[in-house]
């Protein structure tokens, strides 16, 4: 419970104790790789009054996709992206994206909660953040978190 008290106590609005204030934000971020992308020959229809949906079972293969997500805890608003490859890079343009928009671009303090992949681990990701977007905070999950939480 010690490794992931820091991120359950954001998700509660807490951060070191103190209540989050008004211009304060929690974004959790993650990435879902090896996402087949299919590209049908047909459009499906939806199901309409006695007929069921069609679904075209005809596709070619577009190649695996990775979807880069990030949802505001506090607000409830998903950012999400498509990207031929997973990497720093594409980890920085979702950033970008989310901390160019109000709320987050003139925020206190945005909280990034993230895992310890490759394209956001360590120290490096932590300078990286926060030398261009100084009012990130970047949280990193425990390694293994699922072991933190009583079951």
């Amino acid at each position: 419970m010690e490794k992931a008290g820091p991120i359950l106590d954001l998700y509660q609005g807490l951060w070191q104790g103190q209540p989050l204030g008004p211009k304060d934000f929690v974004l959790s971020a993650d990435e879902k790789t090896g996402i087949q992308a299919r590209h049908r020959e047909h459009p499906s229809l939806p199901p309409a009054p006695g007929r069921a949906a069609f679904i075209e079972h005809e596709y070619e293969r577009e190649g695996a996709w990775v979807y880069l997500a990030a949802w505001d805890v506090r607000r409830a608003k998903i950012f999400g992206r498509c990207v031929v490859k997973n990497g720093i890079e594409p980890f920085q343009s979702l950033i970008g994206e989310v901390m160019s928009q109000e709320p987050y671009r003139s925020a206190a303090r945005v909280f990034w909660i993230i895992d310890n992949c490759s394209a956001h681990r360590g120290q490096k990701c932590v300078q990286r953040l926060e030398a261009r977007w100084p009012s990130i905070i970047p949280v990193h999950t425990p390694i293994h978190a699922s072991r933190s939480i009583p079951k």
